[in-house]
This record gives structure tokens, C-alpha cells and sequence, in this order.
């Protein structure tokens, strides 16, 4: 089913059929996993941190408890509350206050610094793992997206990144400030472009890495450097690993990626050459995929078959949008 790859290097002159522009109103957003968060952050809160904990007291508070990119879960929940569940939050070393939800409970995340004792029916799930499997109620990704990245941010700003001096959280978690010289250091994302390129109506680019499972293939993807638009990362990106010219660029859509702190921005692209040149550092593989191959693609999920990402990723959300325009 693979096409062979096209030949030759010319001047884009075909029609690349695109979703509607997200001006329209549409949030394409918000059908990505991780992508809808129905806290409100309140922000303007953190700062004051009386406020902030008597958040902490009200006994309809929910917590949410992770070690590393696991989380814990039980009875298709992620947030706990009452009196086992606060002894077992005192026991999670940082502590973030994510929000209040839409009937006004603060919800709070902390990190255990060890791997916590059990309880039957409790069990620490993977991020991926929660998602791929539907193990939690869909308003649940985005709390627990925003807070493992928080987190991973806490475990790896313990110390000032100026003078080498210890850090403290405050703002809620929000922000640590340096006990030596006074830094003020804040919570990072990390943004990343993905696309689907297009060579006119009917073909688009997918890849592959070592790491992938056998006949997986997506879209490319890579991190945005500094000083860099987004239009110019896809292009770069694209350049670097299939050795394809990119033209015009549009952004489509985000997702939050947790995995550990990533802000996935979902591209198409339109190519304006057509012979693939592979990077074999970065890439197994590029090729050329019809429509037709690509919807058979989404059809299967069996390892060793060609098939596309699965449902979680922006990846797998670009393609299917792709494969039903026409």
C-alpha cells in the first residue's frame, strides 16, 4: 500500500484543500486529549496566600495526587476528598492549586517524593495509559495535564538556575524564588510544531522514528527554537528530516502534551517539492500516502500493519480531519 515516493522538485500549482480557518469560531482545539480543562485557574489568586489555603481547608476540596507521570486512580476518579485522602496528600512533598471547578471546589495536585502505599482498588496510571484506555471522565485530562507539567517543573527548579542556590515555591506553586540571589523563576512550556504536509489535494508526508511501533506512521514534528515562528519551525523541521521544501502554513489547532510539559501545535503545511531525502538520525522512514491509504490506515490499530497514531495524539486529530474533506 506504501506509494512510492514523487520525483523531482516543482512549483506548488494545485489546490491544498484545508479545514476551515479556526477564525471561523470552530475550536479544533478542544477535541485533543489533555486540551479541556474546565477549572478556572484563578490566577489572581495565587499571591494571596491566605486565600490560597483556606482553598486548602474547605472540605470540599479535591486532590489529585502523581508520582512522576503516574496518577493515582481509583473507581474512575482522579480526584479524592475526605479524611484518607487528606492523610494521604500530606504525605505528596509539592503541592500546586489548580483551580476551582464549576461548583466552586478548589482542586489541588501534589507529588509524592516516594511511591506511596496502595489502598485496594487504588492504582498509579500513566498518563498515557489514562488517556489511551479512557479511564477517567473526559473533563479530567486537563487538570491533570496542567498539573503533572507544574510538577515536573517543581522537581527540576529545586534549584536557581543563576547562582546554584536553593529555590522555594510560592504563588501557590506557581513560581520559586531563589533563597541566594532573589531570581524569580517561573513555570515553562515548551512548544512544539506538528503538521501534516499536503502535496496538492490528495497526498500528505508521514514519518516514522525507531521508537515507534512496528507501521506506525504520523506526522512530523519537531521542537521551535528561539527567535523562531511557527510558520519557519514547520518549514525547518520538515526540511531537516524528509529533506521537503514547505511553502504556505497554517496553524490548525493545539493540545496540551504532558509527557513532560510540551505545547503540541498542530500544522498543514503545503509542499512545494516532492522527493523525499530521509534523515536517518532522526527518521526511519518518509514517505508520500494517498487518501485512500491513509483512511485504510485509520482503520486499523494492529502493530505490524501500516496505521496512523493513536486517538490521543494532535497527530492522529490532524489526519482524520485531513482524510474527511473529501
Amino acid at each position: 500500500m506504501r506509494p512510492a515516493p514523487g520525483a523531482g522538485t516543482r512549483k506548488a500549482n494545485r489546490k491544498m484543500i484545508l479545514p476551515p480557518d479556526p477564525s471561523s469560531g470552530f475550536d479544533w482545539s478542544s477535541h485533543n486529549t489533555y486540551s479541556v480543562n474546565p477549572l478556572h485557574r484563578h490566577s489572581e489568586q495565587r499571591a494571596d496566600g491566605a486565600l490560597v489555603q483556606r482553598h486548602l481547608a474547605d472540605p470540599r476540596r479535591r486532590l489529585m495526587m502523581l508520582f512522576g507521570d503516574r496518577v493515582l486512580v481509583k473507581s474512575g476518579r482522579l480526584d479524592f476528598e475526605g479524611s484518607a485522602a487528606n492523610a494521604l496528600f500530606q504525605e505528596t512533598e509539592t503541592q500546586i492549586f489548580l483551580g476551582l471547578d464549576l461548583e466552586g471546589r478548589p482542586w489541588f495536585a501534589g507529588e509524592f517524593k516516594n511511591e506511596p502505599e496502595l489502598e485496594p482498588g487504588e492504582t498509579l496510571v500513566d498518563l498515557r495509559s489514562l488517556a489511551r484506555d479512557a479511564l477517567v471522565g473526559a473533563d479530567g485530562y486537563g487538570p491533570v495535564a496542567q498539573a503533572r507539567a507544574t510538577l515536573f517543573w517543581h522537581q527540576r527548579h529545586r534549584f536557581c538556575g543563576v547562582c546554584g542556590a536553593p529555590t522555594v515555591s510560592i504563588a501557590a506553586g506557581y513560581q520559586r524564588n531563589c533563597t541566594g540571589c532573589g531570581t524569580q523563576h517561573f513555570p515553562r512550556t515548551d512548544p512544539v510544531v506538528i503538521m501534516l504536509i499536503q502535496d496538492g489535494e490528495d497526498r500528505v508526508l508521514l514519518g516514522r522514528t525507531p521508537r515507534f511501533e512496528a507501521g506506525m506512521y504520523t506526522c512530523l514534528a519537531g521542537f521551535m527554537e528561539p527567535g523562531e515562528t511557527v510558520e519557519d519551525a514547520v518549514r525547518r523541521e520538515v526540511k531537516e528530516e524528509s529533506g521537503i521544501d514547505v511553502g504556505a502554513v497554517r496553524y490548525h489547532a493545539s493540545q496540551p502534551w504532558p509527557f513532560p510539559a510540551n505545547l503540541m501545535l498542530g500544522c498543514y503545511g503545503e509542499a512545494i517539492s516532492t522527493d523525499i531525502k530521509v534523515d536517518k538520525a532522526e527518521m526511519d522512514d518518509c514517505a508520500w500516502f494517498s487518501r485512500d491509504d491513509v483512511k485504510a490506515m485509520l482503520q486499523t490499530t494492529e502493530v505490524g500493519k501500516l496505521h496512523c497514531p493513536p486517538k490521543l495524539a494532535v497527530a492522529r486529530h490532524l489526519i482524520e480531519v485531513w482524510a474527511a474533506l473529501k
